[in-house]
């Protein structure tokens, strides 16, 4: 996945809210192809896994809960320059700082509830979609 493809989640904070489709919608109009997507829920041990990397930091377990109390849509998206670019369209953690029109703008409520993951480089995409997805579900 290295340089046309990354990774993204819409957090359950927006998945409850119903901006799916708003979302999904933003992101194909940038120009990024669904590669793979599903809609899932992840288990205490799979968030736990997937942000094992903030394990030490002061909002780690609020983390978990977060993102273990309800859906998610998980998505490999391909674009060139494609985690650049998505990075850019989903814009900056808090939503306050965050450039008008891009997903946190519109769907973020907080730092802590920001509607939308992204992989924050080519090698994060290429393991967090593995993390995801098997082989045979990407397209």
């Amino acid at each position: 996945m290295t340089g046309n493809r990354t990774f993204t989640m819409i957090k359950p904070d927006a998945v409850e809210s119903g901006h799916i489709g708003p979302i999904l919608e933003k992101i194909t109009a940038a120009g990024f192809k669904i590669v793979a997507m599903k809609y899932t829920q992840l288990s205490r041990r799979d968030a736990e896994t997937f942000y094992a990397i903030h394990k030490e930091r002061p909002f780690f377990g609020e983390l978990v809960e977060f993102m273990t109390r309800g859906p998610i849509v998980a998505a490999i998206l391909e674009k060139d320059n494609a985690v650049e670019d998505y990075r850019a369209l989903i814009g900056a953690t808090n939503p306050e700082q965050a450039a008008e029109g891009t997903i946190r703008k519109l769907y973020a409520t907080s730092v802590a509830e920001n509607a939308v993951h992204g992989a924050d480089s080519d090698e994060n995409a290429a393991i967090e979609g593995a993390f995801h997805f098997s082989g045979r579900e990407i397209f």
